[in-house]
């Protein structure tokens, strides 16, 4: 096998480290993201589950509860 020249090979590490720390920097921000996606979905569970629970109370409302601003007498009479 031959060698290859002193230029060629300073060239390719300097290729290679580049190529590792832009590799690094890829990783962190994928590790970052995956963070980001994660809390968001928490909060998506949550507010969900209280969308849900919303729901439950506006369908146990009877309708004795509801108002109907037609039926009330005004406060005058």
């Amino acid at each position: 096998m031959t060698e290859l020249p002193d230029s060629l090979t300073a060239w390719a590490q300097a290729r290679l480290t580049e190529v590792e720390i832009k590799l690094a920097f890829a990783e962190d921000l994928i590790d970052a993201l995956n963070q980001t996606v994660i809390s968001q979905q928490a909060q998506l569970d949550s507010m969900q589950q209280q969308l849900r629970l919303l729901h439950r109370r506006i369908e146990d409302v009877t309708p004795d509860e509801t108002r109907n601003l037609r039926d009330e007498i005004p406060p005058h009479y």
